[in-house]
Order: C-alpha cells, then structure tokens, then sequence
C-alpha cells in the first residue's frame, strides 16, 4: 500500500492526527537535514497551521481527501506566498512571492501540508545539486555521492523521509534522474497536463511539475490533485483529466513494451543496463510483450537540449537585472554597469555559462546554425517517438547511464555533466510523459533506475505498467541507511 493511503488510513482511524504527523516529519528535518541540506527553507509555523486546518477540515468531514493532513514539500523553484522562493540563486536571495503557483494552491486546496521548500541546483539548471549557491546537497545512500538534479534537495528528502512527498520540475531530466539516484519514484507529466504558473522559468517550452515520490500509486494521487487546465498557463491543456488511478492493479499481459536500442550499450555502465535488461524481462514475466523498436535521432537530443534549453533559458533570465525585484549591486556610474554587475554577483558559474551559449545561439549570424537547426531535430526526435508508439504502448530505458557519481567528481568537466540527461532529455524535447521507478542496486548499494515512456497524455497507462513492475518486485521497499525509516 501506497505512504499516502498508509497514513490516510491512521488519520481517518483516529490513531494519528496531522499535527502529530507534521511534527514528527519537522523532528526528522531537523535531526537529518543538516547533513543532508535538501531543505533550503522550513516553515515549521506555517506547516502547523495547515496541519491543524487539516485535523479540523477531517473532524468536520468537510471535503477530505487523500492529501488532507499529508506533509509534503515543494522545491524552491515554485511559489508559496509566505515563503521565499530562491531558485536556489543569490539573485533571489531575498524574494517573496506574492501567490501560490497553481499546483501548491491545488495541493492547499486538498488540505495537504507544505513543510518547507527543498534545495536544488541554481535555476534547475544542473545535474548534480552542486550548483545550489546555498551548499550541495547529499545522497542519503551514500553522503560521499551527489543526489542528481536539479530537483536532488525533493529527492534527498523523500528518500530520507523528510516528507512523505514533494514536487520537483523537470526539463531534461530533473525529476527522473534524481528519483533514479535516490532510489524513489518520480513522475514527469506530459508537457501540459500540469500547469506551470508560479513556476519560475527555465526553459519554457521543456519545463514541466511533477511528483517525487515512495511509490507510484502515491505519485498518481499527487497527479491527480494538481493536473488540469489552468486560465493563467495558456500551455495547460483544456482537456478531461483521467482517474490516473483506475488502472493500478490491472494485469499488464498484452501491453507491448518497446526496448529501444538506442538506449543501451555505448555510454550505459554495464550494471545499469544488465539491471534493466532483468527487469524488462520480469515485465515479460507478468506478460508484457516486448519489441524492438529505433530511436535514430536519439544520439542527437543531448546536443539539441543543450542549445534550445539555454536559449530559452536566455530569454528567461533577462528580467534579473537588479532593478524592479532580486538582488542589487553597489551603485555604479550608470544603468548598463548595474545590469552587468547585478548579474555577475547574482548568478552562479553554471546558469552564466548557460545564458551565454543560449545568447550566442540566438545571435545574428548564428540563430539559423543552432536554434533554428536543433527546432528541426526537435521535430525529428518527436516522430521518432510518434512513429514508435503506432508499435508500443509503453518504452522502456535505463533511467540514467550510470548510478550517481561522487560529489566533485565532474564539476569540473561541464560535458560529462550535461551526458548525465542522455537517457532523459529526448522525452522531455518530445513532450512525453515518464516515469523512473527503482529497479536494483549496484555493487556499491547505490540505486538504479527503471525509466518508461508514454504516448502524450497517456499517463495512465505508463502508471499502470511502473506499478504492475512496482508492485511484484522489493526494490520500492528498500531505503537508505542509517535513517530509520520503517522502524
């Protein structure tokens, strides 16, 4: 049974209340995060208050539902108003949102509690936590070892049990990678299904919310809470949202699997994909069948990343410039000398790096080289993927090509980094939804990921296949050392 239902069936008993809840998780943040440091900010008082809403809203049988009471966090780069929202960049040090994003005020609006806002790489932009200008955060398996990113301070926290769950963003990766590291679950939506108001922006047309999680079925309860459509993202599709839990439970015999070769091989540690390749084959187990598909231009989407993301994310950052919110420099002689030192006392070396190739593939003489041309491969990775599900219901991949890498390791090596989202940024160029669910450890005990791949807005089915594997495997009930969990 899925933490949330776990927990949901204590509070309706009477034998747990959310306060007690909330305070035992606030214990464990404050025991275990400064080892850690996956939170950057906790909101003890306001997750108190929400948690006593929470109690009153249940003695009341007003509007419960599976979140009511249940502590959650949300990564520092949506808004709650009443805490700051940082990005985890010296630019926004002092920043206070003024609204909730639209997928935290849906989470308030089903009586969940926010414990505080977890660390992450600066602007998402980062494949390690390394790059948070506010400290890295560490591994729970292995505090020697990085987490993944650029959602490593949610995924830290939920496979610590920090929080029950939280939310993270993913743009090439940043759900699924760190879930993979961490040994959790983590779900990327299909680009639209989930509102992005009151997320700040990386790359707008590869961004998109999600749920980290201990199981799927919890990150299915969490999907159904905070989709939909939204009249302040004009991205949000204005379709029915499903019951993404109708599913769970139903055999999988007949669904057709696509294993793309691409995907293994060259590049992919060998314990990462023999350990894949053992859980493709328990997925033929339950009965799925399986089929060779090709990806071609799936060599080409980390390239094709790495020039539309930091373009986008170009654009984006533009507004800090040290004059209407963020930090400020000195005062110097004139208006260009403080954009230029704002911004260069503000941002990191990692979001600098990424502004200037984004400004240069957009520059005259340059755009229809790169910006134009990886637009082209774009569109010939997404028929890659549309041709392949006229084959398959679901693909399966490793999630990362390697298990996480030890802190210091590659930060100085900018390429070996950004090769960290091979497996995951063509998704997220197509617009698909996927999910990493554990799948085995290596050697080391270090967490290995099972990625799978849906057809747009297909959800449902892909939650159904990661939990049929979730649920005839022990991988889900394994944890980290050393953090009592399950005690």
């Amino acid at each position: 049974m899925s933490r949330i239902r776990t927990l949901q069936k204590q509070l309706a008993a009477g034998t747990l209340t959310s306060v007690a809840l909330t305070e035992r998780y606030l214990a464990r943040i404050r025991e275990y995060n400064p080892g850690l440091h996956a939170y950057l900010h906790t909101a003890e008082a306001f997750a108190l208050e929400l948690a006593h809403r929470a109690d009153e809203r249940r003695r009341n049988d007003r509007d419960v539902t599976p979140l009511t009471g249940i502590p959650l966090s949300i990564k520092d780069v949506m808004h709650v108003h009443g805490l700051p929202t940082t990005c985890a960049s010296k630019i926004l040090e002092h920043f206070h949102p003024t609204y909730h994003a639209t997928t935290v005020a849906r989470l308030l609006d089903a009586g969940a509690v926010i414990l505080g806002k977890t660390n992450m790489d600066e602007f998402a932009m980062g494949a390690s936590n390394e790059h948070s200008a506010y400290g890295a955060v560490r591994n729970p398996w292995d505090p020697a070892r990085i987490p993944g990113g650029s959602s490593g301070g949610s995924a830290a926290a939920v496979s610590a049990d920090l929080c029950v769950a939280s939310l993270g963003s993913d743009t090439g990766g940043s759900i699924r990678q760190p879930a993979a590291f961490c040994g959790i679950v983590g779900l990327k939506p299909t680009y639209g299904r989930v509102s992005r108001y009151g997320l700040v922006a990386f790359a707008s047309s590869l961004d998109q919310i999600g749920p980290m999680t201990q199981s799927v079925e919890d990150a299915a309860l969490i999907l159904q809470q905070i989709a939909g459509h939204d009249p302040a993202d004009s991205t949000a599709r204005n379709i029915p949202v499903p019951d993404f839990s109708a599913r769970l439970g139903d055999e999988i015999a007949g669904v057709r699997i696509g294993i793309p070769e691409e995907y293994f091989g060259e590049g992919i540690d060998a314990p990462v994909e023999a350990t894949v390749r053992t859980a493709i084959a328990h997925l033929e187990s339950l009965g799925a069948t399986t089929v060779k598909i090709h990806l071609p231009h799936t060599r080409y989407a980390v390239p094709c990343y790495y020039i539309i993301a930091p373009a986008e994310a170009s654009a984006n950052l533009a507004r800090y410039d040290g004059v209407r919110f963020g930090h400020r420099a000195a005062a110097r002689g004139n208006l260009h000398d403080l954009y230029c030192a704002s911004r260069s006392e503000g941002f990191g070396p990692e979001v600098t790096r990424r502004i200037m190739i984004g400004t240069y593939v957009l520059s005259s003489g340059y755009y229809d080289a790169y910006y134009k041309k990886a637009q082209q491969v774009r569109t010939l990775i997404a028929r890659d993927f549309a041709e392949a599900f006229t084959q398959v219901d679901v693909i399966c991949t490793p999630t990362t090509p390697h298990v996480a890498f030890r802190a210091g390791e590659r930060l100085d090596d900018p390429l070996q980094m950004y090769l960290a989202d091979i497996c995951t940024s063509s998704c997220n160029l197509a617009g698909l939804p996927g999910i990493s669910v554990p799948c085995g450890v290596n050697a080391d005990g270090m967490p290995i990921g099972l990625q799978l791949l849906g057809r747009p807005m297909d959800e449902v089915t892909l939650l159904q296949v990661a939990y049929a594997y979730e649920q005839s495997t022990s991988w889900h009930r394994h944890h980290p050392p050393h953090y009592g969990i399950g005690a």
